[in-house]
């Protein structure tokens, strides 16, 4: 059962990533049924422009607007994240929830697909809009992870700058997983004192265009044994708004937001603080 938003949410800014479809999708509309300005950052503008009159037909008044987002693409990335720091206004919730699992190649910028677009995107945006993030006072990081970091076991740093290796690419997706809960960390520690609290957390196994990649008589058997996108979004809004998680920061949670302990990996400070330093030099940040 979705959670009842809190009474708060009322004009403040959130943003969620590949928010026109899946959890994405029924986390923004929860979020602009509490009240919320929801901004969909997603790589289709017409796609997204179909998703908000839809949100606005099941939300009457919802504020909603579409940015161009593609986290497979640093520029685009830097695009978007310098259209938003240009506002000058906080930034109360960014959910980083899209994602991609099973696929295989290089981004543009010549990382390992899955890799490059699940992690190196989202922290390069994170990092960019970290500012306008510590100007709400409060303010909540969201990572959709998964269970499958579990399955890491370990980072192969120099298969990062190349092609995905496995058939299935989802050894590559774990891995990526992996980064997002450790990026999470990372961040609670980069984070402490400035009111701004990071969550990494397991949607489920959901059925969503994640899997578009995989093909399709696996995706279809694949599907038919996930749980819905409403089930799958709880962790997200209870991350992004439950009152009680206020004051918790660099956690992992399960399905339904349930904390949970992470795997070895996952905890490791070394770890994290590496991939935070790696991460800063292949998007030109300070470490």
């Amino acid at each position: 059962m979705l959670p009842t938003m809190p009474s708060d949410l009322a004009n403040k800014l959130f943003i969620v990533t590949g928010a026109n479809t899946g959890i994405g999708k029924i986390t923004a509309r929860e979020l602009a049924r509490g009240g919320a300005r929801v901004v969909l950052a997603c790589r289709s503008e017409a796609k997204t422009a179909a998703v908000i009159d839809e949100l606005r037909r099941d939300v009457p008044g919802a504020k909603l607007e579409y940015l161009h987002l593609d986290l497979g693409d640093l520029a685009s990335v830097r695009a978007c994240a310098a259209a938003l720091v240009a506002r000058n206004e906080p930034i109360h919730g960014l959910i980083n929830n899209a994602g991609l699992a099973g696929a295989r190649g290089v981004t543009k910028d010549g990382f390992e697909l899955t890799f490059g677009t699940n992690h190196l995107g989202p922290y390069l945006f994170t990092r960019l809009l970290l500012d306008r993030l510590k100007q709400a006072g409060h303010a909540r990081i969201v990572n959709v992870a998964s269970a499958s970091h579990y399955q890491a076991k370990g980072i192969d740093w120099d298969a990062l700058r190349t092609p995905t290796r496995s058939r299935t690419g989802l050894r590559e997706y774990a891995v990526s997983k992996l980064a997002n809960v450790l990026f999470a960390k990372e961040l609670a520690r980069q984070l402490a004192g400035s009111g701004v609290t990071t969550y990494a957390l397991h949607p489920g196994v959901v059925a969503t265009d994640v899997w578009r990649k995989v093909p399709a008589p696996l995706r279809w058997l694949m599907k038919q044994l996930m749980i819905s996108p409403e089930d799958g979004a709880v962790a997200s809004l209870r991350c992004a708004t439950e009152p009680g998680l206020a004051d918790q920061t660099g956690r992992y949670y399960d399905v339904g937001g349930k904390e949970k302990e992470p795997s070895r990996l996952a905890n490791d400070v070394e770890l994290a603080r590496s991939l935070w330093t790696k991460s800063a030099a292949w998007t030109d940040l300070p470490a």
